[in-house]
């Protein structure tokens, strides 16, 4: 089934946009860790839409009913069910979606794959809804992986051509990844925040949207976690990174940006300080042969515009077998992007525990406590 994730803890998604409910299932988690809910409300509502320009007008209060695997405020070892109620559903939206196909959506893919009988409405279960109890079990797993002092935080690189002041990669700090956390707009030079939205503000005046790409840091990983070849940590990253809508890429250290180096620049040369081996630079984000190496993993996502615009365009109507002409309804963000850095840094956490286990065991995870 696709709405699985993880080898040694199974995340597994449910439901759809405008159904009664949207949830997950988290099996495989280790016993005894404290859960606060006070940080789970606050991950939550991160993602949750704003008042600011770039945001849907779709208001849901993303409160989380947890229905088994935690007792007394601890794990207990069991499958932890969650689920979310939706409440603001506009479902007659999408009324003329069942033969308009939507440019950049699931439409016509979904269609041909499920015969038909997918849900369209609010995308149905390809809806960046669906992010929300991912972003749930992120803040479960950022808890346990706090009790090991691993931090993950992310900033917006880019919104369209305007650019932030990337993370310094071999100099990123606990308390600059907490910063960031708390923003609204985490940016590293607080002057673009303006300048985003801004941006934003102009795209959605011409009923269109724009993108943008994130930069995120994990710190605190030891080396020697992750295995070569298929099931490096480079894969498994992305392969639940690539699983949040609108994500259309990823790339470690210096990305592509590493083939405009030579190799004497490229690599990262080590040197140790206090008996501890380091290096002078992080242009492979952190990560040697698809292990950790010890340095922060730095990665960045490419985030694309939202494809629900206002603006007309050109689509084809299944019904009467004939070109057609299409502007979305409904209720959509300008840009997606501020919303999905708290979905990636879930993301990350869920990735990173589910490695952590792998290396040391349910019990070597209980027993570093």
């Amino acid at each position: 089934m696709g709405s699985v994730y993880g080898k040694n803890i199974k995340v597994s998604i449910f439901g759809e946009s405008h159904g009664p409910a949207i949830g997950v299932v988290i099996d495989g988690l280790p016993s005894g860790f404290e859960i606060n809910p006070e940080i789970i409300s606050k991950e939550m509502g991160r993602r949750k839409p704003t008042s600011l320009v770039y945001s849907t007008n779709r208001k849901e209060a993303d409160e989380v009913e947890i229905l088994s695997g935690i007792y007394n405020g601890k794990t207990t070892g069991t499958p932890i069910c969650a689920m979310i109620k939706n409440k603001d559903c506009k479902s007659k939206d999408y009324d003329n979606l069942v033969s308009l196909i939507r440019p950049g959506h699931a439409d016509l893919s979904g269609f041909v794959r499920y015969k038909g009988y997918n849900d369209i409405r609010g995308s149905g279960h390809f809806s960046g809804r669906l992010t929300a109890p991912i972003v749930f079990a992120g803040a479960i797993a950022s808890q346990i992986l706090a009790v090991y002092d691993i931090n993950i935080g992310s900033h917006i690189d880019s919104i369209y051509d305007f650019h932030d002041l990337r993370f310094d990669h071999t100099q990123i700090t606990k308390e600059q990844l907490i910063m960031l956390r708390s923003m609204d707009i985490p940016v590293n030079d607080r002057s673009c925040r303006e300048s985003y939205l801004e941006i934003i503000n102009d795209a959605k005046s011409k009923s269109d949207s724009v993108g943008g790409v994130v930069e995120t840091a994990i710190t605190g990983v030891s080396a020697g976690i992750g295995s070569p070849i298929f099931d490096n940590v480079e894969a498994r990253l992305s392969s639940i990174l690539f699983s949040i809508p609108a994500v259309k890429g990823v790339e470690f250290g210096e990305g592509f940006g590493i083939t405009t180096l030579y190799g004497s620049e490229a690599n990262d040369s080590f040197y140790l300080l206090d008996g501890n081996i380091y290096t002078r630079t992080n242009n492979n984000g952190g990560i040697n042969g698809g292990i950790t190496n010890g340095m922060p993993i730095v990665f960045r996502t490419a985030i694309k515009p939202t494809s629900s615009i206002a603006k007309e365009q050109d689509t084809v109507d299944m019904k009467k077998g004939s070109d057609a002409k299409l502007k979305v309804k409904g209720r959509h963000d300008a840009c997606i992007v501020p919303r999905v850095v708290p979905v990636i840094d879930a993301a990350s956490a869920i990735a990173i525990l589910d490695l952590l286990i792998e290396h040391y065991g349910l019990e070597g995870v209980n027993k570093g406590r």
